[in-house]
């Protein structure tokens, strides 16, 4: 059973005992949710992974994955024809063996794949992908944000589930109650939690 943020910011304002939301605004606290979903997916880009099939640009070989997506894991195989597995290879070696890769004519089939972790949304194929090309990827989505409830709401006013799995509800709490107590450091206990 999913985890409703709700759940989350209630045990956080329990924490915090500020039952009224007086101190920490339950939006502010739902915000801080938000964050801490991107920062697990930041670290753990497998935690919000998703499995597409995608068309390939044609006559190109670089490519970009799709709009909800944060990083590349793995381009898997192709999703035509012979469903051939499509592996992933050094770019500095093919460039060195076939400098003119890049304006080859476009294939079908996609033998291999490029990534380069400093452009995590975009990957080259080889050989440059067909009319009709299309492989099977692994990426790194974004989260969903828990919607704000209005200014005053109690935590009760908070609807959804987290985005991430259930298993980051407590770190979730966690990262929450960091941001909050961070928030109101003037107490000098607060800085130790």
């Amino acid at each position: 059973m999913p985890i409703t943020a709700q759940s989350v910011i209630q045990r956080c304002v329990e924490t915090l005992q500020d039952p009224t939301s007086i101190r920490w605004p339950v939006a502010e606290l739902v915000r801080y949710l938000n964050d801490g979903q991107r920062e697990v997916v930041l670290h753990r880009p497998d935690a919000m992974r998703k499995s597409a099939a995608m068309a390939l640009t044609a006559n190109s070989t670089r490519q970009t994955i799709p709009a909800d997506g944060l990083k590349l894991i793995d381009v898997v195989r192709n999703t035509g024809g012979t469903k051939r597995a499509v592996r992933q290879v050094n770019r500095e070696i093919l460039d060195a063996q076939t400098p003119g890769w890049h304006s080859l004519a476009g294939a079908t089939e996609i033998l291999h794949f490029m990534f380069d972790p400093r452009d995590p949304t975009a990957f080259y194929v080889y050989p440059p992908a067909g009319a009709s090309s299309s492989v099977e990827i692994l990426y790194a989505a974004s989260p969903a944000d828990v919607i704000e409830p209005a200014s005053g709401a109690l935590y009760g006013a908070v609807t959804g589930n987290i985005s991430v799995p259930d298993i980051y509800g407590n770190a979730l709490q966690d990262y929450v109650l960091f941001r909050a107590y961070a928030k109101d450091s003037e107490y000098a206990g607060n800085a130790a939690r």
